[in-house]
């Protein structure tokens, strides 16, 4: 079998989490912390650039990563134009994008120019996969009550694409094959609905949907007018209590799981009403998403980090085992996640899709 050693890039807010794999064994991975001094200088997060590539490029040195090894090198996707699942070669179009920022001001957009400057230097591709803007829906949902506001396909695709092919791999079922509804249980939470390989209808977890440790989800609209318009709030204030400090957090204080459940373990039956409220709402979400495909379910996926928690899982399972079988993977390793894209686009099972 061909060895391939591959790079990738996942940067965050303060952090650039980077890993080389050969094929599909790691080789190491690292976590590059920046303190809120390091990048106060930095007025944008593309300022951020020259930074953090000489970081990347120092631990690759420490760790004695000959560069021109590299086969290819994987960054994050950041939120780009509506566009198909998939590896998409970095090209001239898609930095632009990335430092115009098309969606939003968002870290992950540094990854496909990281991944490009370090590929560049040493002539070898340079690649995304499935970043959080994949838009698979089908025309019926895209449409609401408000043709000025039509539902948008922003969600953990990486993550979720990524454990399709998992569970696929593991049934031995070809991955366009099979109908799953996938779930994403972090600090927000995506439900989505995948079949022939597209993910047809998702919920956005900044806008619709279950609460989640940190965000709203979906709310009554006449409340939140209300709110909007109480004088309390300026509109970022508004953003931050739906985004960030709502769910779990705004109910508990934590969004913390493993406190919630130590609190239920205690007898706070605040705790353990609001923790299975959550899940009786991820429940209904997923009660949802088996409509879409006439129920006709192959498999119903867990996944994220609180995919961990048995007490949650199993307050999901018990509502929606009905409607196909369960399937828990836990936890989200987004480099291993960009690898194995990159990797099916070396090895010839997909083709590198060019961002237009």
């Amino acid at each position: 079998m061909q060895q391939y050693k591959i790079l990738a890039i996942n940067p965050g807010s303060t952090s650039t989490k980077i890993a080389v794999y050969t094929n599909d064994v790691i080789d190491f991975e690292q976590v590059i912390r920046h303190s809120i001094d390091e990048l106060k200088p930095f007025t944008t997060i593309y300022d951020q650039y020259d930074y953090r590539l000489q970081l990347v490029k120092k631990a690759l040195s420490d760790h004695h990563i000959i560069v021109n090894s590299l086969a290819a090198v994987v960054g994050r996707g950041g939120p780009l134009k509506p566009l198909g699942s998939g590896t998409y070669a970095v090209n001239d179009r898609m930095i632009h994008d990335l430092k115009r920022e098309v969606q939003t001001e968002h870290a992950s957009n540094l990854g496909g120019m990281l991944a490009r400057g370090i590929a560049d230097q040493n002539n070898i591709p340079a690649f995304i996969v499935d970043p959080v803007s994949v838009d698979e829906l089908e025309p019926l949902a895209r449409i609401t009550g408000l043709p000025e506001i039509p539902r948008r396909s922003l969600f953990h695709a990486l993550n979720l694409k990524a454990v399709a092919h998992s569970v696929a791999k593991d049934l031995n079922k070809d991955y366009a094959a099979l109908t799953l509804i996938l779930i994403h249980l972090g600090s927000g939470i995506s439900v989505g609905v995948q079949q022939n390989g597209k993910m047809i209808d998702v919920t956005n977890p900044n806008d619709l949907g279950p609460f989640s440790p940190e965000r709203a989800g979906a709310v009554p609209s006449y409340g939140l007018l209300n709110l909007c318009f109480s004088g309390k709030y300026t509109l970022d204030e508004i953003k931050k209590k739906l985004i960030g400090n709502a769910g779990l957090l705004a109910h508990l204080g934590t969004s913390d799981g493993r406190e919630v459940e130590s609190r239920i373990a205690g007898g706070d039956t605040k705790a353990a009403l609001i923790y299975e409220a959550m899940a009786y709402q991820v429940a209904k979400e997923i009660g949802a998403m088996a409509t879409v495909v006439h129920g006709q379910v192959d498999g119903i996926v867990l996944t994220g980090g609180l995919a961990y928690s048995q007490m949650l899982v199993k307050m999901i399972t018990d509502r929606v085992n009905f409607i196909g079988p369960v399937i828990v993977h836990p936890g989200e390793d987004e480099l291993k996640a960009l690898v194995e894209g990159a990797l099916r686009v070396l090895r010839g099972e997909e083709q590198a899709k060019a961002y237009e």
